[in-house]
């Protein structure tokens, strides 16, 4: 197993060991999703789906052996996150 640390939104991906095809499976955490501001807020659903999306593509980056810890790698998927907040 390898565990990777961004320093960046909390994102942190473990990676296990290739199978016997070479794929690598894993998992993500990150402090990207936000909690409903009160009982009527639903704008937080849609950003968390964003969240999501972007979450799921940093972990196939990573299975896929992109460096996730690249500085221009973490500047894009902070403007991602930036645009998905502006846009939510």
């Amino acid at each position: 197993m390898k565990t990777i640390t961004t320093n960046c939104f909390g994102i942190v991906v473990v990676l296990g060991e290739p199978d016997a095809d070479g794929d690598v499976a894993g998992s993500i955490i990150s402090d990207l999703h936000e909690e409903p501001t009160d009982e009527f807020d639903t704008d937080y659903v849609i950003y968390n789906s964003m969240m999501d999306a972007l979450e799921s593509m940093i972990l196939a980056h990573a299975c896929a052996g992109v460096d996730i810890t690249d500085p221009a790698y973490l500047c894009g998927v902070e403007t991602a996150v930036e645009s998905c907040a502006n846009n939510s």
